[in-house]
């Protein structure tokens, strides 16, 4: 098995093939120019390289795969390189190619490499940007929320604000920066509100520091500062205590940082938080407790919480779709950290955004079935939302379950 680094890779004047193995979601995502991308589905997913009939599957599927995408299967005499996201799955694929015959290499490190390069140009382009024009730059950004993104963006943000009733006079909001594009656009537009719009509530752009790396944590506050956002920022050992956990990190994660979130929202007086879940996310979520969790439920546009006695938690990004906020990113030329756990390839600087995670698996689904009826995913939006309890076996309701035989005989 031969490694090559990005630098040696890019030094290689001769013609080459540049293959990307990741997911076509992760792909779609951020790629590298001039490659191509294979997902080869259903082989190597989990301890590839232990099974050298199923490796050598996949060299042929891939060699198959090329030859549908290029017009021929890939020359000997040309040389290949694989980019996976660690570089451990481009290893193994690499090796049995070379032993196939061809010159094939495997990109050391994977896609973080190419993301921590990317890291460290964004960072350095923001701050001569931030050196040289930011005033203009970020009412250049506020105009595009208000003009370019008005339909798609704006109007989603405000008609879930008031159908939803997410603000009350005298709200006092927490809005939550994890650092992605999602909490970065959801600042934005409340800032948006607040300078134009009825100033019946006070914004408070929180940012947690739960452990990231210098690199990402420095990508964060560069990137509230091209944007004109001023954060409070607050620092917690989490990543330090789920470092260990065996069974599920993830999941504790997500509830350790919400429970900060509060915690340090009403410190400051708040007694909202705002999340930013978009309407992608509730459709995921609505399919992943039918297939996973054998229930049907949604992610609420608001709710009170349960542990932190007058506070509510509102989501006003609900009905904006997951692409409209990618668009705005790019037409910005923004870059954000994705999930930057240190423990996951969930890192902005090293690579994958959640690959052979049920969401993923779900967010790949509904990709497919859109393409066949786009209006799919509305109407998956759409069921939570007209449920006829006369046409239901079981609910459930304030902890208490109802069964269609209770008043059956009464009927």
């Amino acid at each position: 098995m031969v490694k090559k680094t990005l630098e040696e890779m890019e030094s290689d004047s001769r013609e080459k093939l540049i293959i990307d193995i990741r997911d076509t979601e992760e792909n779609s995502v951020e790629a590298y120019p001039s490659s191509i991308n294979i997902y080869i589905e259903g082989i190597l997913e989990d301890d590839f390289g232990m099974d050298q009939e199923e490796t050598l599957e996949y060299c042929q599927r891939l060699i198959s795969r090329t030859a549908e995408l290029t017009g021929s299967e890939p020359s000997k005499d040309i040389p290949i390189y694989l980019i996976c996201y660690t570089g451990l799955k481009s290893d193994i694929v690499s090796d049995k190619m070379q032993s196939l015959g061809y010159e094939c290499y495997s990109l050391a490190e994977g896609y973080r490499c190419i993301m921590r390069r990317n890291v460290q140009r964004y960072l350095q382009s923001s701050k001569e940007a931030i050196s040289e024009n930011n005033e203009q730059y970020i009412k250049d950004v506020e105009r595009s929320l208000v003009k370019r993104f008005r339909k798609d963006i704006w109007c989603k943000f405000t008609k879930a604000i008031n159908e939803y009733e997410l603000i009350q006079d005298g709200d006092r909001i927490a809005v939550c920066i994890s650092g992605g594009k999602d909490s970065m656009l959801m600042a934005k537009l409340f800032q948006e509100l607040y300078r134009h719009g009825i100033k019946n509530f006070e914004p408070v752009f929180l940012v947690m520091n739960p452990g990231y790396n210098d690199m990402n944590y420095q990508v964060i506050l560069d990137n509230a500062k091209k944007l004109g956002i001023p954060i409070e920022v607050f620092k917690t050992d989490i990543f330090d205590s789920v470092a260990e956990v065996g069974d599920n990190p993830c999941y504790l994660c997500a509830r350790m940082r919400r429970g900060y979130l509060y915690s340090q929202a009403k410190e400051l007086g708040c007694n909202k938080i705002a999340l930013g879940h978009h309407f992608d996310d509730v459709i995921e979520t609505i399919l992943m407790g039918m297939l996973w969790g054998g229930q049907i439920q949604t992610m609420m546009p608001k709710l009170h919480s349960t542990n932190f006695e007058g506070m509510e938690l509102i989501r006003p990004m609900y009905l904006i779709r997951e692409e409209a906020i990618i668009r705005w990113r790019d037409y910005n030329n923004l870059y954000f950290i994705q999930c930057a756990c240190r423990f996951t390839e969930n890192c902005a600087s090293c690579g994958g955004t959640g690959k052979g995670s049920k969401r993923a698996d779900i967010k790949n689904l509904i990709s497919q079935l859109a393409k066949e009826d786009p209006i799919i995913e509305k109407n998956i939006f759409r069921s939570v939302e007209n449920v006829n309890l006369a046409t239901v076996v079981a609910y459930k309701q304030n902890g208490i379950k109802h069964h269609f035989l209770d008043e059956y005989d009464n009927q």
